[in-house]
């Protein structure tokens, strides 16, 4: 069911919050040991908020959109009454836990908080890796563990495993839109400034921006409207409807094709010329600035420096316990001089503004979400490898956040080996009700994750 659907039906009568959460307390007993997908579990806290929401819906009272339904948060949130370890090997403060404001709108409406999913420590990579508590599992994998992508590793998971309808997660450089497409879901990357990040831990004060996980795009354009809602922002906010004869597809001939898996390819290429069929147009075309912004990020890009300012003001003590994979990073960050930051910054700011241009011929960018299938966790044995391939797997997202542009992914098909493609659908900024009902559209066009993809051979 939607979560549209499921809305109903508990207003309806027809279920209650609490037959949900029941079943995906099940889904969370069957799988949760195969799967590793929660670092903290919310039991009966998360039952005392679905008979709260069942009680108000029987009284007539309706707090909004997301209440009564089962909702994973990245454990980078603060949420009152759980702890937040942020991927590390100890729990933060208990200050951290207070909510900020996209967990206050989830809260307010009722929203049931089905746990903490597992985040790379501090959500600095793309893969998923955690050495602390372990690399959650892709069930779509039939050849060995493959990682789930990151940083939000648990998020997509907790979809597929059936306890969550959607999920929260944070996005720096592709931390929602890489585990989406690894693991069959759709993501949304929001503007940044869009939504705040307060009580979220952060990697980046420039580039984070908080982002939401879900079946398909329908359910996240209703979650999107639902959290703007519960944020105060309910006029203007509802995401308007697309017809696909109207859009202008915009395809990137260079930057987002090189290195890429020729399966992946295919499946996006077969995809493209799908939506040609019926879209305004597809116009093969040059994005200008990739390199250039790319080469900032592979040098350590904002990110590097602004964890390691944060770790050294607010946990010195756990530097020298990072995963490794986020200790290189961190320690090499402390060398970058304040001219060589603020140069990167300048350089970064004059490739979004350049790069606008392109929206003057197209409505939306479209391109592979993610260039490589989900690594086998046996190919990430040593810090080089790591290294290449988490590279390979932020390439095609970190562009949307190095150009402060947004962006989404919807999974489009299987690749040869049976794993998730994702096509990435980018926007210009606060362009997020447009984009959200572009990719609706595209949707409409190609079918729904669940029904395009089918069922995981590892959830049986």
């Amino acid at each position: 069911m939607s979560i549209q659907e499921l809305g109903r039906a508990l207003r309806s009568g027809k279920l209650t919050s609490v037959e949900v959460l029941d079943r995906a307390h099940a889904c969370y007993d069957r799988l949760e040991s195969r799967l590793n997908v929660y670092k903290t579990w919310n039991g009966d806290a998360a039952r005392k908020q679905a008979q709260a929401a069942d009680l108000l819906l029987q009284s007539h009272v309706d707090l909004g959109p997301l209440m009564g339904l089962p909702i994973s948060v990245k454990d980078l949130f603060g949420v009152p009454g759980m702890p937040v370890f942020a991927g590390s090997d100890t729990a933060l403060p208990r200050s951290y836990s207070a909510a900020g404001p996209v967990v206050r709108s989830v809260l307010q409406q009722v929203g049931v908080i089905t746990g903490k999913t597992h985040t790379v420590e501090f959500a600095f990579g793309g893969l998923g890796v955690n050495a602390h508590w372990g690399t959650p599992v892709n069930p779509w994998s039939t050849d060995g563990h493959r990682v789930p992508g990151g940083s939000s590793s648990g998020a997509g998971l907790s979809l597929l495993q059936g306890t969550a309808v959607l999920a929260l997660g944070t996005d720096t450089a592709g931390s929602v839109r890489v585990p989406a497409s690894f693991t069959g879901q759709a993501g949304l990357k929001t503007t940044v400034g869009r939504w705040s990040c307060e009580n979220i831990i952060p990697l980046s004060s420039s580039l984070d921006t908080p982002g939401l996980l879900a079946r398909h795009v329908q359910d996240l354009a209703l979650a999107f409207s639902a959290i703007e809602a519960g944020m105060g922002r309910s006029v203007g906010t509802a995401v308007p409807t697309a017809d696909l004869s109207d859009i202008r597809i915009g395809v990137p001939s260079n930057f987002f094709w090189g290195d890429i898996d020729t399966s992946v390819a295919q499946v996006v290429e077969s995809t493209l010329t799908k939506l040609g069929a019926t879209a305004k147009s597809v116009q093969r075309m040059e994005l200008p600035g990739c390199d250039t912004a790319f080469e900032v990020f592979r040098a350590g890009g904002l990110s590097a420096p602004e964890l390691s300012q944060y770790m050294q003001l607010n946990f010195p003590e756990k530097i020298a316990r990072l995963d490794p994979v986020v200790q290189l990073r961190v320690e090499g960050a402390q060398q970058v001089s304040s001219v060589e930051y603020l140069r990167r910054k300048a350089v970064l700011q004059r490739c979004g503004t350049d790069a606008l241009m392109v929206f003057r011929d197209v409505d939306v960018l479209a391109t592979p979400t993610v260039a490589i299938p989900p690594p086998l966790m046996s190919e990430l044995e040593s810090v080089e490898a790591y290294g290449r391939l988490n590279m390979l797997a932020l390439r095609n997202t970190v562009i949307a956040n190095l150009f402060g542009w947004c962006a989404l992914t919807l999974p489009v098909g299987l690749d040869a080996r049976g794993l998730p493609v994702g096509l990435q659908l980018i926007a210009p900024p606060h362009a997020e009700e447009k984009l959200l009902a572009m990719g609706m559209a595209f949707e409409q066009c190609l079918g729904q994750g669940p029904d395009l993809l089918g069922r995981a051979p590892g959830l049986a």
